[in-house]
């Protein structure tokens, strides 16, 4: 067997003779390399060659070395190098098998690119030229083969063993058992068969298929085994790997004298020995290649990770002509439960360590957005998506986060198939983050990217297996994982809260009037679309977090919820506590101002939120001017306990002379010579249920005036 790497520039000389047969590239410095992946037959060495992925390498002082530590040169015979050790060697053995495997898998799914698999049919076993070497694979494929063109041999078998299995040993009944006389005719209850002998040929056929069975649950070979016999499975066969495979064939070989059964005793014994020359013809050249390998691992990694078809009737081709690899929809980031999104994910083919390239970084944010855009064009038609999905929030004007992730190949140092070894890159090129506003999460121009390794070996053998429960079961598991990982790093970032609107809050008004301060920052993203998603940027670039937090505290509940987490519980618990009470601010006072037919006049005042409000020379007024620094709130009432409106006031109040009075100011009273200017915040009505205005006292002579309270008096 002889071993090469893909894409590693080899000096010609050395391998020239390796190369026979396949093309290759050479520069002028005579350097050779090869661009395939698989395995051919050498007609001139009269030997096999795996041409084996350029995982392998990895970069060491400026050196490509395999397994990090020798030249790709000195393992090209690894029968010869004796620097190799056993795992090493054992490896090299046996991971061409997964190769085979996971390009024939590749080859017979339709929807792949099949143009890239160059294919002439394996060698059988037969009586011509000897192979210098033999390998698994060979051995593994002959295994199938024999099983393929032999069925008339196993029945043939099969039929001979039972023959007479049955039939009843009169003289060994007579002499051994009683009979009972009823109507002078004798009659035995026991009846003895004809015992069976020790079959060798059964004991062959069952060692042959429970090695097909093995092969077939270890790397998914088809196993095709029509004949019901008890086989060897689990810790019996792997006594039979350690060495009492060989032991048995041994112990039975002489048994046999038809060619086919000493053809099958080989077979099995090659097995078993995995050193033993196994007579092949070699008259047509034989070979598994494929092109442009990068191909495959995207094969692998969508097959393994994302959706077939993709979801919204999307395609691969992006209308601006980028190929997007992987897309999948999952549960959001924020909802747990009903909300979903869209994950997009790149795999990308490298040799070990090698670093990610800023175009692959701006493709990735290309793709999100031309995502996004599919999304949008489907509602902007008046349409839904199958998948329910809608990133952009009407309410907010939001936009949901859409995680990007790269996934590239890792060599497990153990050499370890079973570990997936998933896990994020070194935190300084895991995490990539492009927007045009800072603090801003939920925007369409922010833009996560994040960097996953994955233990090449895992994934090979999952794809060649190609066991749809297996790889379902991973499937499940690495898209949760995706989720919780990209949920921790975000909460490293972002302080995240969940938000409801206090009572008599209009959300959606308020949202709209005070659009730049919540841009981005603002997401309905759960099944109760009530509730508010608030993130906010950690390091605070805009240097006012905590007044907007204070801010959004006067017209919501805001409490933290972590990414995930239901809100509905957290909301619930903080309506009990401070749902109804008047949103917190610095001035604690009141300014009541009696007005019957609020429907009709509010209509007047409510656009511009300007009020003029008249100021007698009575006791109520003048405590209004003693507390003019202290309103905070004006409330519209009718001396009742219903009908009450509650605004917050909008910077500071200021007296005005009649004729001083902006024309567009609305005046309550016509006659009064002096009025109170008052800005109100239009944006909410705040809830006044907690507050009784029959509390303040009053006179018939003051019944339409204007007075002062403060929220503690009124508060029922």
């Amino acid at each position: 067997m002889r071993i090469l790497i893909e894409e590693y520039q080899y000096d010609v000389a050395k391998v020239k003779d390796i190369l026979h047969g396949i093309d290759a590239l050479e520069n002028v410095e005579g350097k050779i390399s090869i661009h395939y992946v698989g395995y051919y037959y050498n007609t001139l060495l009269k030997d096999c060659v795996f041409i084996l992925p350029k995982v392998l390498l990895k970069d060491v002082c400026g050196q490509e070395l395999a397994f990090g530590k020798y030249l790709p040169e000195d393992i090209v015979s690894p029968d010869k190098n004796k620097n190799l050790e056993v795992q090493e060697r054992d490896f090299l053995y046996k991971f061409a098998v997964w190769i085979y495997r996971a390009i024939v898998v590749y080859k017979n799914d339709k929807k792949n690119d099949t143009d890239i698999v160059y294919h002439t049919k394996i060698a059988q076993i037969g009586k011509g030229s000897r192979r210098l070497s033999n390998t698994y694979l060979d051995i593994i494929l002959q295994l199938f083969q024999f099983n393929k063109d032999n069925q008339s041999f196993f029945f043939f078998i099969v039929k001979n063993l039972h023959s007479g299995y049955n039939k009843i040993n009169w003289t060994r009944t007579i002499s051994h058992e009683t009979a009972l006389v009823q109507e002078e005719q004798p009659i035995y209850l026991k009846l003895v068969n004809k015992r069976r002998q020790i079959n060798f040929d059964e004991e062959l056929l069952v060692i042959f298929f429970s090695i097909l069975n093995y092969l077939g649950d270890t790397y998914g070979f088809s196993k095709d085994i029509k004949c019901q016999f008890t086989l060897i499975k689990g810790v019996q066969f792997k006594t039979y790997l350690k060495g009492y495979g060989r032991t048995r064939l041994r112990q039975i070989k002489y048994k046999y004298f038809s060619d086919k059964a000493l053809e099958l005793w080989n077979l099995c014994y090659a097995f078993f020995d995995e050193a033993r020359q196994v007579f092949v013809n070699t008259e047509k050249k034989e070979y598994l290649l494929v092109k442009s390998f990068h191909i495959v691992f995207e094969a692998i990694i969508d097959e393994l990770i994302g959706d077939n078809p993709l979801p919204d009737g999307m395609d691969k081709k992006q209308e601006d002509g980028k190929i997007v690899d992987h897309l999948f929809t999952a549960k959001s980031l924020i909802e747990s439960e009903t909300s979903q999104t869209y994950y997009i994910g790149d795999s990308k083919y490298y040799k070990m360590g090698h670093p990610l390239g800023t175009e692959s970084i701006y493709k990735q944010y290309t793709y999100a957005r031309n995502v996004i855009q599919w999304n949008l064009d489907i509602f902007n038609r008046g349409e839904k998506p199958q998948s329910g999905i809608q990133l952009r929030d009407d309410v907010t004007e939001g936009y949901n986060i859409i995680p990007n992730f790269f996934v590239s190949a890792k060599m497990d140092e153990a050499y370890n198939y079973a570990n997936d070894g998933i896990e994020k890159t070194d935190r300084q090129h895991n995490r990539h983050r492009k927007e045009q506003f800072k603090n801003r999460l939920f925007d369409r121009d922010t833009l996560l990217l994040f960097h996953y390794d994955v233990n090449f070996l895992f994934v090979l053998s999952l794809y060649a297996r190609n066991n749809a429960s297996q790889k379902e079961g991973w499937k499940l598991k690495i898209r949760n994982k995706f989720r919780e990982e990209i949920q921790d790093w975000l909460q490293d970032d972002y302080d995240f809260y969940a938000m409801a609107a206090k009572p008599g809050v209009d959300a959606k008004k308020y949202f709209k009037t005070h659009f730049q301060e919540v841009l981005g920052k603002t997401y309905t993203p759960f099944a109760d679309n009530t509730i508010f998603s608030l993130a906010l940027d950690k390091d605070d670039p805009e240097e006012n977090n905590e007044q907007l937090l204070a801010d959004l505290r006067k017209f919501f509940i805001v409490k933290p919820c972590r990414l995930g987490e239901k809100p509905e519980p957290i909301i619930e618990a903080a309506r009990k506590t401070e749902g109804s009470s008047i949103p917190a601010t610095d001035k604690e006072g009141i300014l009541m101002v009696m007005m019957e037919n609020y429907d009709t006049k509010s209509k007047t005042f409510l656009p511009s939120g300007k009020l003029a409000i008249g100021i007698k020379y009575t006791r109520d007024s003048m405590e209004i001017l003693d507390h003019i620094s202290s309103i905070g709130y004006v409330l519209f009432h009718h001396r009742n306990t219903n009908g009450l409106h509650l605004y917050a006031v909008k910077g500071d109040c200021k007296v005005a002379l009649s004729n001083d009075v902006e024309p567009d100011r609305y005046k309550n009273v016509n006659t009064a010579g002096m009025y109170l200017s008052v800005d109100i915040d239009i944006s909410a009505e705040l809830d006044a249920s907690a507050l009784n205005s029959t509390k303040k006292e009053w006179t018939k002579a003051t019944r339409y005036d204007a007075q002062f309270a403060f929220v503690s008096e009124l508060s029922n």
